[in-house]
């Protein structure tokens, strides 16, 4: 990372603070994308959840940000919890360097009178809602014309019908002369002719992940039927007791009829996905994260863009066949040094992709089995069978 800063002349202070996170050496995408941000290009990105894409945005925004006492910068994101995570970060820089950036977090669902006092301390980047954003900007109470920089984080989802049209009404809003940047895991040809639209000559950017499993994860799989997958995670939940887990189902679906079990049998948990209501996802993350709930039970799509620390386990109730969607899912623990425990519930069908991983991802993923209440070698299933009950035979009088 200074290497990098000291070939663009940067805020050698931001390398302080990002060393207090742990960071010492960019991503491929902080790499690729920092230089050209700080040339003032309109940016495609497309690089996987989990390579460093915040801060390649955040980082150069800073140094610019020492330029601009006005409203610089607009950062759109889909969600609450990833508008949430980006705010906490750009205060996190701001505290521990010496370019101290004001942020204001304007999300919808939340008392629009208070966002507008936190307007008036004159923020130089706004972080949030389209719909939010775009009703303050309508107020007045957003002054639009002196932004530099807008980015849209995730803009496969951002650029869909539904959020489009505040998207471009946002753009609209701003000068002519500003940067647009999009960022997101996945762009397709769709998105890609939508944002050329509102673009001047976009270049794109595209970082193919290297993928790398941390090695302070255990990988276990256990193998059920698919009609008792539920029970088996009910079991070694109860056997293992984790601190705090993940648990992945693949079918939003099928996520309410678990976690009515789960509640049965009084787990400790929370769900989210697609057709949560946002007060109620926001609340299942804010009990997750405070750890006033151990569990919390999600599909792919509602937990992207989570960043939750010192999550212990992480349980899949079925085997990804893609191995970046494994490695994606068992990289929420094990993080920073420490440990971190995977575990599978598999079906027989599924024990070819599970047996993948091993050479695909190079990693050691072994079978266990469950036998009353303990985790067990399977081949010692037939050691702990209970010996038949001996019979004493009665000899007949002489």
């Amino acid at each position: 990372m200074i290497e990098l800063f000291n070939s663009l002349n940067m805020d050698q202070s931001i390398v302080t603070a990002l060393k207090k996170q742990n960071i010492t050496v960019p991503t491929d995408v902080q790499r690729k994308v920092i230089p050209e941000v700080l040339k003032n290009k309109d940016l495609i990105v497309r690089s996987q959840t989990g390579t460093g894409k915040t801060l390649a945005y955040l980082i150069p925004i800073f140094e610019k940000l020492k330029e601009s006492k006005d409203l610089h910068t607009i950062i759109l994101v889909p969600t609450h919890e990833l508008a949430a995570q980006v705010h906490k970060q750009i205060e996190f820089l701001s505290q521990n360097s010496d370019i101290k950036a004001r942020s204001a977090l304007i999300i919808g669902n939340v008392n629009i009178e208070r966002q507008i006092v936190k307007l008036r301390e004159k923020p130089q980047v706004i972080v949030g809602s389209a719909g939010r954003i775009l009703e303050l900007i309508k107020k007045r109470k957003i002054t639009a014309h002196t932004v530099k920089s807008i980015i849209i984080d995730e803009a496969d989802r951002l650029m869909l019908e539904n959020t489009l049209e505040d998207v471009k009404a946002i753009v609209k809003a701003t000068l002519r002369e500003r940067q647009i940047m999009m960022f997101s895991a996945t762009i397709s040809t769709l998105t890609v002719k939508k944002a050329e639209e509102i673009m001047k000559e976009p270049e794109y950017i595209e970082v193919e992940e290297v993928i790398a499993v941390p090695d302070t994860i255990q990988h276990l799989y256990f193998v059920a039927e698919e009609r008792d997958k539920v029970d088996m995670l009910r079991k070694l939940l109860r056997t293992i007791n984790p601190e705090r887990a993940i648990i992945f189902a693949s079918k939003s679906d099928e996520i309410e009829i678990i976690l009515s079990k789960l509640l049965y049998h009084k787990f400790n948990v929370h769900a989210i996905h697609g057709a949560n209501v946002k007060l109620d996802r926001k609340k299942a993350l804010d009990d997750f994260k405070s750890g006033k709930v151990q569990i919390l039970l999600a599909s792919d799509i509602a937990a992207r863009g989570l960043d939750i620390s010192d999550i212990t386990h992480v349980f899949n109730l079925n085997a990804p066949e893609d191995p970046k969607a494994y490695v994606h899912r068992v990289g929420r623990t094990g993080r920073a040094g420490k440990s971190g425990v995977a575990v599978s519930i598999v079906s027989p069908k599924e024990l070819l992709t599970i047996k993948s991983y091993k050479n695909s991802l190079k990693i050691n993923i072994e079978e266990k089995a469950l036998y009353e209440g303990k985790i067990i070698e399977p081949s010692k299933r037939k050691t702990f069978r209970k010996a038949p009950r001996k019979t004493t035979q009665r000899h007949p009088k002489r």
